[in-house]
């Protein structure tokens, strides 16, 4: 019998019909259940009309619009295998995934218009390029919804049928596309909702991007519990301020960085928050003072930290509210323990033997969201699923209660006199020191050490920071060989990808020592 498929959980929002479905604060665009669930049906009718099959690769290239919801629903409900586009990707590397992916139709918004004609005339197998809206002859995604008003869903898929392929980021080499199926995407919003508890009365504020997997996870989160989805097209903490006090949002997806930010802003007042019940964040430790200030205006403030990846399904570890403590920092330092459904493990990163409690290692997953494979490299997959098992590719270590501590990408090890050191680490020691607001760790070619640790600080503005503070104060934590040797100390912020995390290519581009010392 199909029980794990996306359709199915779509379908029982019927039930809740009344009840608010998304507010786009862009567009102006309210919906209920009811409502929403008609347009996604008339929108994959829409989209069959002109050929589009079940396991036709459909690319998205969007801003974060209630538009972008509606097709990743059409899309998983079974009316197509859905390829959101990273709208931050050069020409080239657009042109790369699409073609990776065989794509056979190009959807798109009026902003990123050129962008895809440019894709669109480049990549052979897309057969239909077709925007949201359009003013001119050319069928249009609204006009094809509303000609198809009326219709059901498709039939349910099977839980093994593909249901998104997601790009992840990297930009030398072939790209990567990872499958995921029906089963992997409902395991993942199950999961979230028996492990974190969304209510009826929850209102989520999504302001991660709609083609990253944890942007797209916000909403599904929702669904069994039938919570309502406002949507911000762009971080800016003004607008994050006024949308959480007039829309009494209660729950808030962010990284640590953003929620400095709400609270360094000129308007912002304690009262501001009162609404919020629940803030998820991710990419990044949270910072113990950073965590301190925020419990100092909402003492109530549920913290989650899960940890995961797009290979995942965003699935893998969460750090729940009763171990965010701002009396226990090594606990805080982890990314908490694995969810019910996730088996962790340690291994040897050269021949895959489990390692002891403590020790650093590969660290592997298996669970039921895990990837079925990297698209049409059958090489890749073997090398990366063993047994059911994913390699991640980060390294860490788990202790006696089984809570995960990430060390670094494995790849990105920094080996300095011999010594091995985790960017990690280093950043946690040098990040609680007080007016650091960011900061991050690389490996820089040096002629003595062969690479030295060098990090790039952001301050708070309230503070004067010096390397010599910022050094004394690390070394205190960590030993001295972990202890950067030079110092990039900044105001502006540090380049962050799609998912906040730390674009480190982009900071060793800063240095011209480093080019041959990362690729």
């Amino acid at each position: 019998m199909t029980v794990l498929n996306f359709g199915r959980l779509l379908r029982r929002t019927r039930l809740f019909a009344d009840r608010p479905a998304i507010t786009d604060l862009g567009t102006g665009w309210r919906t209920t259940y009811g409502e929403h669930l008609t347009r996604v049906a008339a929108t994959a009718a829409g989209l069959r009309s002109v050929g589009v099959q079940p396991t036709d690769r459909v690319a998205i290239l969007a801003g974060s619009t209630y538009r972008y919801i509606e097709l990743w629903h059409a899309g998983l409900a079974g009316a197509f295998v859905i390829c959101p586009l990273n709208n931050r990707f050069t020409l080239e590397e657009l042109v790369a995934v699409v073609d990776d992916a065989g794509c056979t139709v190009l959807l798109h918004d009026d902003e990123f218009a050129e962008t895809a004609s440019a894709v669109a005339s480049r990549v052979g197998s897309v057969e239909q390029q077709i925007p949201f809206d359009s003013d001119d002859s050319r069928v249009s995604l609204e006009a094809l919804t509303h000609d198809a008003l009326g219709s059901d869903l498709p039939p349910e898929p099977d839980e093994s049928a593909p249901a998104a392929l997601i790009y992840t980021g990297g930009t030398t080499g072939r790209p990567k596309g990872v499958l995921h199926s029906q089963r992997s995407i409902v395991i993942q919003i199950v999961r979230m909702q028996i492990t974190c508890g969304a209510e009826p009365g929850h209102s989520l504020l999504s302001i991660m991007p709609l083609f990253h997997i944890g942007g797209s996870a916000a909403w599904g989160w929702l669904l069994p519990s039938a919570g309502h989805s406002i949507l911000l097209p762009a971080f800016e903490p003004g607008a994050v301020l006024r949308a959480i006090t007039e829309h009494s949002i209660t729950v808030l997806p962010g990284v640590p960085t953003m929620y400095a930010m709400l609270l360094d802003h000129p308007d912002f007042e304690p009262e501001l928050l009162s609404s919020l019940q629940m803030a998820f964040y991710g990419a990044a430790p949270m910072p113990r003072e950073l965590l301190t200030r925020l419990l100092e205006v909402q003492p109530d403030l549920r913290f989650f930290q899960p940890y995961g990846m797009t290979e995942t399904c965003g699935g893998g570890t969460i750090l729940r509210p009763e171990f965010h403590s701002t009396d226990d920092p090594a606990r805080l330092g982890s990314v908490g323990q694995p969810f019910f459904d996730v088996e962790l493990s340690i291994r040897d990163p050269n021949g895959g033997e489990p390692l002891p409690e403590g020790e650093i290692g590969e660290i592997w997953m298996r669970s039921g969201s895990n990837l079925v494979e990297y698209w049409d490299q059958p090489d890749l997959t073997t090398g990366s699923l063993v047994d059911g098992w994913y390699r991640t590719g980060d390294a860490g270590h788990v202790d006696a209660e089984g809570f995960l501590y990430l060390a670094d990408r494995v790849k990105d090890m920094i080996v300095t006199g011999g010594e091995n050191v985790y960017s990690i680490e280093v950043e946690n020691a040098v990040s609680s020191c007080p007016g650091v607001l960011e900061a991050a760790v690389i490996g820089v070619t040096d002629p003595i050490w062969g690479e030295r640790v060098h990090a790039f600080v952001v301050g708070d503005g309230r503070r004067d920071l010096t390397d010599t503070a910022l050094r004394e104060h690390a070394r205190e934590r960590i030993a001295a060989y972990k202890v950067p040797k030079t110092w990039t100390i900044q105001t502006e912020p540090l380049p962050l990808s799609a998912a906040g995390k730390v674009l480190k290519t982009e900071l060793r581009a800063q240095l011209p020592e480093t080019p041959g010392s990362r690729p």
